[in-house]
């Protein structure tokens, strides 16, 4: 009998695909802890203000970094609710790896409402396939989830899918500016952030295989 219940455990296992990795929460909502300040030259100040992470305007940019070593680099998810509170610009464009590399997913920039992947075999979000508009208001919290396997990187705000772009055989990196941002970090331009509820969790099989279809 034992057996058995092996046998259709593998069988669950094996239909409904792997179950994701532990949730790593990045940021706690009390403290800096496995955050340093980003190298930018005249940054804002950074503070943790009811729960929220602040970056505050900086001349021109602002930046959180994580020092964890335990960040995954493909087929995972992540996610973070954020606002812009000030300014009219990108408020919390996240970096993230992709395998051995890095990308830059900018929310609200060239002005306030480009947003896309920075960059893609060498263009930035605004010249790329990824350029999205979207008009985001200040003092308003946005959902971000991002998922990233070896072939699909999906964007997605408050549950809408923004971008689906195919990465495998191209060139994957971020901006000059955002390089400090590596391994995964946070950078604000000319404006002031606010972040929280920063996660980060593996994809089951079954995540994995339909982050990496082509339709949506």
């Amino acid at each position: 009998m034992k057996i058995l219940y092996i046998a259709v455990a593998l069988i669950l296992v094996v239909g409904l695909g792997a179950a994701p990795a532990e949730k790593l929460v990045l940021f706690d909502g009390k403290s800096l802890d496995g955050w340093k300040k980003t190298d930018y030259a005249h940054p804002g100040e950074i503070k943790v203000d009811e729960g929220k992470l602040v970056l505050s305007r900086g001349r021109a940019m602002t930046g959180i970094t994580s020092t964890r070593t335990d960040l995954p680099k493909t087929d995972y998810e992540l996610s973070y609710e954020a606002q812009r509170l000030a300014g009219n610009d990108f408020f919390a464009a996240a970096t993230f790896p992709v395998g051995d590399s890095f990308i830059t997913f900018v929310n609200g920039g060239w002005g306030g409402s480009v947003t896309g992947l920075s960059s893609l075999d060498g263009q930035d979000a605004s010249e790329n396939e990824t350029n999205r508009y979207f008009k985001y208001n200040n003092n308003t919290w946005y959902k971000f989830r991002v998922r990233v396997t070896a072939e699909m990187i999906r964007a997605f705000i408050d549950g809408k899918e923004i971008v689906a772009v195919p990465i495998k055989d191209r060139k994957v990196s971020t901006r000059l500016e955002t390089r400090s941002n590596q391994p995964l970090g946070f950078a604000t331009y000319d404006s002031t952030g606010a972040l929280r509820n920063v996660e980060v969790r593996g994809l089951s099989t079954a995540e994995i295989e339909a982050n990496n279809r082509s339709e949506p």
